[in-house]
This record gives C-alpha cells, sequence and structure tokens, in this order.
C-alpha cells in the first residue's frame, strides 16, 4: 500500500512545483488561449493564458509512476503501464492539435481526420495489447466482456471488443474536452473520479480472486490482473490533477488544452476496461456523460427543428449565459460529480455485496 501514497504524494508534488515553471515557459514562448466570441463575455478576459498545461500532470504521473516502483523496489504492471500509453498517447494527439492552434495560429489545430486517426491509433493500440500479456492464472489486463462491477454476459470477440474500447476512449477523452471550459471544472471533477479507482483498485486487491484460498467467499472474488498497480496508477493521476488544481482553479493561470483532456479522458477509459467496471464508469464520471449528452441534445434539436435546448451548449456555458458566476458553476457542478462518485461506490460495493 504504500505505493499507493507515494505515487499520490509525489505527483502532488511535481505539479505543485513544475507547473509554474511550465506557466513561466509558456508564457514567455506566447502560448496563450483561443477565446470564442461568442462565449459569455467574462471568458474574454482570459484571452492569452498560457495552455497546453496538461504537459504537467501528464509528465508528474509518468514519473510518479517510475519512482515509486524505485523506491519501493517493485515490478511495474501490464495493466499499470497500458493505462499510462493510453494516457500518454491521447495527450500526444491532444498536444499537436493545441500547437497546431496556438504555435501555427491555426484556429481548428489538426484537421479532423488527422486528430481522429491519432485517437484511433491509440486506441486500437490500447486494446489489441490489452487482449495479450496473460499472468500466471491466464488473465489479461484487459477482458473481451462486458463489466458493471465485475464481468458478466457472453464475450464480444477480439474485434467487437476493440471497437467497444475506442468507443469509451473517444467518449470519456471528449467527454472530458467538452467539461474543460471553466476554470478547474473538469480538473477538480478528473480528481474525484481517480479517488474512486484508487479505492476501487485497493479493494478488488484485497479481494482479488488470486488470493481466493484466504477470503470467506471466494466466489465474490474480482477476477481483475493487476488491481492494486491500477489504484497505484488512479493514485498517481488523483495527486498530479490536484497539484495541478492549485494553478488551474479560478482564476486560472493555466489551462490543460486538449494535450490535457484528451490524456486524462484516454486514462479514464483505460481504469475502467482494465479494473472491468466499463459501463460503471458512465456513472463515476456522470458529470462528463451529463455535459456530453447536453451538445447531443443541442446539436440534435437544432438539426431536427431549428430550435436550441440550451442557450448555449456546453451544459456549463447555459448556466452562465442565465448569470450563474463562473465559480457558482463550477463548485455546483462539482457537488454533482460528487454525488455521481458517492453512487457509483456504493453500486460498486453493493455488487460485491450482493455476490457474498
Amino acid at each position: 500500500m504504500r505505493q499507493i501514497l507515494f505515487s499520490g504524494v509525489i505527483g502532488l508534488f511535481l505539479t505543485l512545483v513544475g507547473t509554474p515553471l511550465l506557466i513561466k515557459l509558456l508564457a514567455k514562448k506566447g502560448y496563450g488561449q483561443y477565446i470564442r466570441d461568442d462565449g459569455p463575455r467574462g471568458h474574454h478576459g482570459k484571452r492569452g493564458t498560457p495552455t497546453m498545461g496538461g504537459i504537467a500532470f501528464i509528465l508528474a504521473t509518468l514519473i510518479a509512476y517510475a519512482l515509486t516502483k524505485v523506491v519501493t523496489a517493485s515490478d511495474p504492471s501490464f495493466s499499470g503501464v497500458l493505462v499510462l500509453f493510453l494516457m500518454a498517447g491521447m495527450g500526444l494527439v491532444g498536444f499537436l492539435d493545441d500547437y497546431i492552434k496556438i504555435v501555427k495560429q491555426r484556429s481548428l489545430g489538426l484537421r479532423a481526420k488527422a486528430k481522429m486517426a491519432g485517437q484511433l491509433i491509440v486506441g486500437i493500440a490500447f486494446a489489441v495489447l490489452s487482449l495479450n500479456f496473460a499472468d500466471a492464472r491466464g488473465q489479461t489486463p484487459a477482458s473481451d466482456k462486458l463489466s458493471f462491477t465485475q464481468d458478466f454476459g457472453w464475450s464480444l470477440g477480439p474485434v467487437i471488443f476493440v471497437l467497444w474500447a475506442l468507443f469509451m476512449i473517444l467518449a470519456m477523452s471528449n467527454g472530458v474536452n467538452l467539461t474543460d471550459g471553466l476554470d478547474g471544472l473538469a480538473t477538480g471533477a478528473s480528481v474525484m473520479v481517480f479517488g474512486a479507482y484508487t479505492f476501487i483498485g485497493i479493494w478488488q486487491h484485497q479481494e482479488s480472486c488470486a488470493y481466493a484460498e484466504a477470503l470467506t467467499n471466494p466466489a465474490a472474488c474480482f477476477e481483475v490482473r493487476d488491481p492494486l498497480d491500477l489504484a497505484v496508477v488512479a493514485s498517481a493521476l488523483m495527486g498530479a490533477c490536484f497539484g495541478f488544481l492549485w494553478w488551474n482553479t479560478s482564476p486560472a493561470k493555466i489551462f490543460m488544452g486538449d494535450t490535457g483532456s484528451l490524456a486524462l479522458g484516454g486514462a479514464l477509459a483505460g481504469l475502467a476496461i482494465v479494473s472491468r467496471t466499463e459501463l460503471l464508469l458512465a456513472l463515476l464520471g456522470g458529470l462528463f456523460v451529463l455535459i456530453t449528452m447536453s451538445v447531443v441534445i443541442q446539436v440534435g434539436s437544432f438539426r431536427l427543428t431549428g430550435k436550441r435546448v440550451f442557450r448555449m451548449a456546453p451544459l456549463q456555458h447555459h448556466f452562465e449565459l442565465k448569470g450563474w458566476s463562473e465559480v457558482l458553476v463550477v463548485v455546483r457542478f462539482w457537488i454533482i460529480q460528487g454525488m455521481c462518485v458517492i453512487v457509483g461506490l456504493g453500486l460498486f460495493y453493493a455488487g460485491w455485496a450482493a455476490g457474498k
């Protein structure tokens, strides 16, 4: 369990200390945020704020994980490394998008096809690799079955599983990206979900089928390949995002950009897939789902009826245009996300208890 504490503390320290250095570097180079003219007027003052801040917590997470393994003399796991690969790979796609927007002064960033191609390459590589590297018990990092609190139902087969994994990765990446519209909103919400996955990893480790003989009821055990290491990764992400939030909260000194939002979405999807809690992620990350659905509803309504349901989508901007202050929107949305995490963890525990 020391690994979980070390990774979280190291991640927190690195972003607390490293983010202001990144802010100075980005500000010196003039890598500032572009602000839409049709958005809330209060956002116009944010124009020029350094972006691509996701670099800070991506590097902090990778370093925290590596240092934890060195300090505790423990081996990395395939599951943990795959989640980190997915996070870094999606972050790289987001970085290229941010770089073209800001440095090359092309407002739309990467071409849509190029951006999608990058996400598909990273996502497919993760999905294919996660069905390999079986341990001594024959467990691979991911399973080709659907899962809620554990695997259930029939096997999807490798092809359908890859498509399902891609859907999850793209959905969560875009969900976090859409949520990242107000200071600290996406970062704070992500901290809560990574905290939940830290708890889930610890619980799955304690009730792992690898120790089934020592459990009171072996039938209630979890068939997850590397639950403890997933908790280490989740803790590193939670700590790194917490430290970044110090600088990202209102008034933000730095934005995460697509670099950060795509990386966080990838990490969330990766953790859900390898911890066998795929459908549970829709509840644990309920705020991201809610905000994504607001965009889907807005676009669908306008195309079908010519009318808008919200004053502006994503949903957070609708409430800003209704007169809510940015801080009020963020805090209330954090409360919603906190409730989603509480209910999600409650269902996770209930699923385990029901199997006892």
